[in-house]
């Protein structure tokens, strides 16, 4: 049977049941340890050390009023890391190659965001749709303009995550194809491709911790424009 190169990305199902959501729970069970400990051990310790370096630097920019939303930037940005990452594993799958997954995160997350800052500052956060001083006959087009730009904010967010996941894990197939291939044809050229895939999975571990951070990153932004 011919397979697709595609077929990776469908949702695995045992028993006609999606397997997406103990994808999706499990990567929180290997964070997390708990310990009796005073000292804590090394897994903890560098746990500690990551999470306080991520949120001085994501919450400096955002006023007192929105620091309460560290522990769920923290919590998102962690789902969607060791979901990536584990992701790249042998036999493994990856929920954030999945669209609907990925929507169902950024648009309520930036629905949240826009609705804080119309609770809390109407006036500042409708004056984003038209800049100070513009000129009276460009006032109609910038509102437009300005609202579907907000509006297109949650789709570029889950387009993002889930292009750069997908052409990274479908290049990383292709290649490894190819190796396979080339290996009882010419061993040079397959040495080649697999040096190759070897630089590729490592560039694709570094995509995979950049779009968590950079998805996180950019709801700070919409966050901090509303606090």
């Amino acid at each position: 049977m011919m397979l697709s190169f595609f077929d990776q990305f469908s949702i695995p199902q045992m028993l006609g049941v999606p397997l997406i959501l103990i994808a999706t729970i499990f990567p929180a069970m290997l964070t997390f340890t708990k310990t009796n400990r005073l000292i804590l051990n090394r897994h903890t310790a560098l746990q500690k050390w990551f999470l306080t370096i991520f949120s001085k630097q994501l919450m400096t920019p955002i006023s007192t009023k929105g620091h309460k939303w560290a522990p769920l930037f923290l919590a998102l940005m962690l789902l969607l890391l060791t979901l990536n990452l584990l992701g790249l594993l042998p036999y493994t799958f990856t929920p954030t190659t999945q669209l609907s997954l990925n929507m169902a995160i950024a648009i309520p997350m930036w629905l949240t965001t826009v609705l804080v800052g119309l609770r809390n500052q109407p006036t500042i956060s409708l004056g984003h749709l038209l800049p100070e001083g513009t000129p009276p006959l460009l006032i109609p087009i910038l509102i437009i303009i300005e609202t579907v730009s907000l509006f297109i904010r949650p789709l570029a967010l889950g387009v993002r995550l889930t292009a750069n996941i997908t052409a990274g894990h479908l290049l990383i197939q292709l290649i490894s194809t190819a190796t396979f291939i080339l290996i009882p044809i010419t061993m040079a050229t397959a040495t080649t491709t697999l040096a190759i895939l070897f630089l590729l999975t490592g560039l694709e571990v570094a995509v995979a911790m950049i779009q968590a951070y950079v998805f996180v990153l950019l709801l700070s932004l919409y966050l901090q424009e509303n606090v």
